[in-house]
C-alpha cells in the first residue's frame, strides 16, 4: 500500500510538472509576443465580433462589427450599440455589417453612413444607408441604395468620404465577373454620391452613380495628400491565383476585370500600379498618413505594409498579429484592427483586436 500511494504521488507531480511548465519554444513565442507588445503596439480593445471598419469622432473611435453591431471606444471604455436597419443584416459569408464612415458633420446631426449586406427572397444583395445615433443605439433613416448585387463572397463594403465632400462606395462583383463591365450594374464598381444620396453633376455619366468599373472586390479606398485616389483590390483566387491589386483611381476609367489581370493590358483599360503577381495577400483598408506613406491592411498576407508607389514595393511594419482588415491614420497614429474571428483565421481569447502602433 504504501508503496502504491508513493508510485501515484510521483505520477502526479510529474503530470503537474509537465502541465505548468511550457516548453522553450512556447516560452519563446511568448517572449517575442510581449516584447512586440512592448514596442510595436498599444492593445486598445479585444474580443471584437469580426470587426471592418474603423472611424472617429475627436478621440472617441467607432468600428463596425460584421455581424450588426457599432462598438463605441471612449475614454477606454468599450461600448457596443445596437443598429436597427429596416431590412435585417444578413451575417453570411462574406457579407455582413460592413462599411461605416461618419457623417462630416456627426458632431451635430449623430449620422453615418453604413454598407450592410442582406435578403431579398433568397437572393444576397447589399444596400447603402444613413444612420442616426440615439443613445447607445444607431437606427436607419434613410436609403440611399439598395439591391447592389452580392452573394457569399464579392461584397466590396468599403465607405469612404473624399476630399471633395462626396461619397465613395466599392462593390464587389459578387461572384459574376461579367457583372464589372456592365455599366448598367452597380456590381464590381466604385460609385459616388453626395452626402445626400444623389448623382452628382460631375460623375463620369450623367444620372449614373458609377465612378469607375472593371473591379473584382475593392476594399480599400484612400487619398493622398496631393488630392490623387487609390483603392485595393482582391484578385482571383483559383489558378492562376494572387494577381491582388493597388491602382490608382481616375473618373470613368476601367480597372480591367475579368478582362485582363496583372500586367496585361488591352485598350480602354487601366492596369495596376501594382499586383501581387501568383502570391495572394488580399488588401483591404488602405491609409495614408501625413508623409503620404500608404498604409495597407492584408488578410491572407497577415501584415500590415507600406507601399511606397515609386516603386511599386511592400514593406511589412506590422506582422504576427494574424488577419488585418483595415487601417486609418488619426492625429498621427496608426490604427489597426485585426479579423481572426471572420471564419478564416486563427483567433485567440484576445481576438479581435483594435491595435495602435506606437
Amino acid at each position: 500500500m504504501v508503496v502504491g500511494a508513493t508510485l501515484i504521488a510521483v505520477l502526479l507531480l510529474l503530470a503537474a510538472c509537465t502541465q505548468s511548465t511550457p516548453s522553450k519554444e512556447e516560452g519563446r513565442q511568448e517572449d517575442r509576443r510581449e516584447e512586440k507588445n512592448d514596442s510595436a503596439y498599444q492593445v486598445l480593445a479585444e474580443q471584437l465580433r469580426t470587426p471592418w471598419s474603423i472611424d472617429f469622432d475627436g478621440d472617441t473611435i467607432y468600428i463596425s462589427e460584421r455581424e450588426g453591431n457599432i462598438v463605441q471606444i471612449k475614454d477606454g471604455t468599450l461600448t457596443r450599440q445596437s443598429v436597427h436597419t429596416e431590412k435585417p443584416v444578413a451575417h453570411q459569408g462574406e457579407g455582413g455589417f460592413l462599411g461605416f464612415a461618419l457623417a462630416p458633420d456627426f458632431q451635430n446631426s449623430g449620422k453615418a453612413f453604413a454598407y450592410h449586406t442582406y435578403d431579398l427572397g433568397g437572393k444576397v444583395m447589399n444596400r447603402l444607408v444613413l444612420l442616426k445615433q440615439e443613445g447607445n443605439q444607431w437606427t436607419e433613416s434613410h436609403v440611399f441604395l439598395e439591391r447592389i448585387p452580392g452573394s457569399n463572397v464579392h461584397n466590396g463594403g468599403r465607405i469612404a468620404i473624399g476630399p471633395d465632400e462626396m461619397l465613395y462606395v466599392t462593390t464587389g462583383d459578387s461572384g459574376e465577373g461579367e457583372l464589372a463591365q456592365n455599366q448598367e450594374s452597380l456590381a464590381g464598381k466604385i460609385l459616388r454620391l453626395t452626402l445626400d444620396g444623389k448623382v452628382p453633376a460631375d460623375n463620369p455619366t450623367a444620372g449614373s452613380y458609377v465612378y469607375t468599373l472593371g473591379h473584382r472586390n475593392s476594399q480599400g479606398l484612400a487619398w493622398n495628400s496631393e488630392g490623387e485616389f487609390y483603392s485595393s483590390e482582391h484578385g482571383p483566387s483559383g489558378t492562376p491565383g494572387g494577381h491582388d491589386e493597388i491602382n490608382e483611381i481616375t473618373a470613368g476609367s476601367n480597372y480591367g476585370w475579368p478582362e485582363i489581370i496583372g500586367d496585361e493590358q488591352q485598350e480602354g483599360m487601366k492596369s495596376p500600379i501594382y499586383h501581387s503577381s501568383e502570391t495572394a495577400i488580399a488588401p483591404s483598408g488602405i491609409a495614408f498618413d501625413e508623409e503620404d506613406h500608404m498604409y495597407v491592411a492584408t488578410l491572407r498576407g497577415q501584415k500590415l505594409y507600406r507601399f511606397q508607389p515609386e516603386n511599386a514595393s511592400l514593406e511589412a511594419v506590422l506582422e504576427g498579429e494574424g488577419r488585418l482588415r483595415d487601417v486609418k491614420v488619426h492625429d498621427g497614429k496608426t490604427y489597426v484592427i485585426t479579423n481572426n474571428t471572420d471564419g478564416r483565421g486563427v483567433p485567440s481569447d484576445q481576438d479581435d483586436r483594435l491595435l495602435v502602433l506606437k
